[in-house]
This record gives C-alpha cells, structure tokens and sequence, in this order.
C-alpha cells in the first residue's frame, strides 16, 4: 500500500474516534501540518472528510453512501430483515446479524432492544473471534483446517472471568457449537450480558452468517436467554430456507 493511501487511511481511522484538529491529525501522521491539509482537501474533495466553522475535521457524509453502498451488496442482510425485524418484535432483545470478512466478524445489521437497559455495538465494528457466540458460530462453521487458523490468530484478551483464554479452549467450543447448531456467550465478552446465536447458510450448506439474540442481565438471566433459543433457530432456519438452505 502507497504511503499516501496508508496516510489517508490512518486520518479516517482517527477521525472515527471523534473530531481532531489539523495540528492533532498531523501529529499522528508525524508530518508536516501543510502535508496533513493536502491529504485533508483531498478527502474532503470526496466528501469522506469535512470541516467544521471551528477548523475542526470530522468523518463526511460520502462515508455513509460508501457505508450504505457496501451493505446493500450483502445479500444476506436483505433476505435476513424482515425476520429479524419480526424475531426483534416479538422478543423484545437485542438482535445481530454477524458476517466473517477477512478474518474478522463484523456486525452487518442489528435491531435495537425496547428495553432502557441495552448492550453497546455498531454495524461495521469487529467482534472479539473468542468469546461471542455469533463468531463461535461463524468459526464452527469453517472447515477444521481453517478454523485452527484463524484460532490461531486469536489474542485471547480475558474480558471477563468466563472468557475462554487459551486456543484448546476455544477448539472445543468450536467442537461443541458445530454439534448442537447454535452457540452462547454467558458474560464471556461483557459480564452483564448473555447472548445466543445460530447459523445462517446459503445454497451449499455454507454458513454465510450468524443471528444472535443478546440482552443484559437486568433485562433476561441466562436462563431466560436460553429459554427464547428456539425462536432464535426457528428465525435463523427460515433466513436459511430464503438463501437457498436445503
């Protein structure tokens, strides 16, 4: 990659963090301020990039195009939305729908939870390989050979006092989630909150996604969580169908 497109890259990376100042963007790049502007005028020439009255830069609107761009070429996430809209509705919790890209999971779609109690996440945003159960599920689904793999890329951060820290722990997890189709995170990421989710597959039998159900501790117990389980396979077995599943 050009020390120009890694540059431009680091500048959206930060302004993603919140707004900066030229002198504060510069600083990261470690350049000049006049170089840091000449990059900043290009991006805000693509509308990726804008400047405030105060002289401060922030992420633009073309991103958003970019964003909304990128999401309508996931065809799973169409023919998952009405069904996760219904599965929302009538649970009430939290739901995702979680894709493997480039060896990470990241969050394609989610439907917020009614409840004034919530888990925080972001489509767009990685998700920890260990420790959610929609990456479980999206590991376990890979071939033996390409599931060690990508564990062994893992950093095994300990969240919370379940989280699993070592590869063997995980591979057995793994093990277990492709045997009875569905996985769970018990307070493994964020230790208020419980989550399950189940594959999605396509034509092949591929699995091409994951649906999850999460909510907070003050919201559902575990047991609760795992009580609304069927739904979630029911949910996830019908987005199946519609991608083609036999």
């Amino acid at each position: 990659m050009s020390q120009t497109v890694d540059r431009a890259l680091a500048l959206l990376a930060e302004l993603a963090e919140g707004e900066r100042s030229l002198e504060q963007l510069a600083t990261l790049l470690g350049v000049h301020k006049s170089t840091a502007l000449r990059l900043l005028r290009s991006l805000e020439q693509a509308r990726l990039v804008h400047r405030d009255p105060a002289h401060r830069y922030h992420l633009g609107a073309g991103l958003f195009a970019l964003a909304g761009r990128a999401l309508e070429q996931r065809p799973v996430r169409r023919i998952a939305a009405p069904h996760l809209a219904e599965l929302n509705a009538a649970t009430g919790q939290t739901v995702h729908l979680a894709a493997l890209e480039g060896g990470e999971v990241v969050y394609v779609d989610k439907y917020e939870s009614r409840q004034p109690v919530r888990m925080y996440s972001r489509i767009g945003l990685p998700v920890p390989l260990h420790c959610a159960a929609v990456s479980k599920v999206l590991l376990a689904g890979l071939p033996p050979t390409e599931r060690r793999r990508l564990v062994g890329t893992v950093e095994f951060t300990p969240f919370t006092a379940r989280t699993l820290t070592t590869p063997q722990a995980l591979l057995a997890e793994l093990d277990t989630v492709a045997e009875q189709g569905w996985a769970q995170d018990r307070g493994e990421h964020e230790s208020f909150v419980n989550c399950v989710a189940a594959p999605v597959r396509d034509a092949t039998g591929r699995v091409v996604a994951a649906v999850s159900l999460s909510a907070p501790d003050l919201v559902l117990r575990h047991e609760q969580v795992l009580a609304l389980l069927p739904r979630l396979l029911a949910a996830a077995a019908t987005v199946s169908a519609d991608c083609g599943a036999p």
